[in-house]
């Protein structure tokens, strides 16, 4: 399975929601996550451009694309952002492959 993080930032009139009826959204994505075939790692609140941060595991990117459009149709976040991550290791490799696929910059 592949790790993606997801950002999001609510709409004034869903936090006037939550504020009014307090709620763990988490749980709402897990249903939706597992749907798609997926789990969900942790979830945060924060400070600063996103609202809430999170890591959810899908078997392919079609399945958190899928999760990513959902979440934005629905009207609540003014924005949502899915990250591809990528473990270290994986990262390693494609670093040797870039120093060996021949790519020469402009000069």
């Amino acid at each position: 399975m592949a790790s993606y993080l997801v950002q999001v930032s609510y709409t004034p009139e869903a936090w006037s929601a939550m504020i009014k009826n307090p709620q763990d959204r988490s749980k709402a994505v897990a249903g939706a996550v597992r749907k798609l075939g997926g789990k969900v790692g942790a979830f945060y609140m924060c400070f600063g451009e996103h609202d809430i941060v999170g890591v959810i595991d899908m078997p392919a990117h079609i399945g958190a694309a899928a999760f990513s459009m959902a979440v934005a149709a629905g009207g609540a976040c003014k924005s949502v952002k899915t990250t591809p991550l990528i473990p270290i290791a994986d990262a390693v490799e494609a670093m040797s492959k870039a120093a060996t696929c021949g790519y020469k910059p402009a000069s």
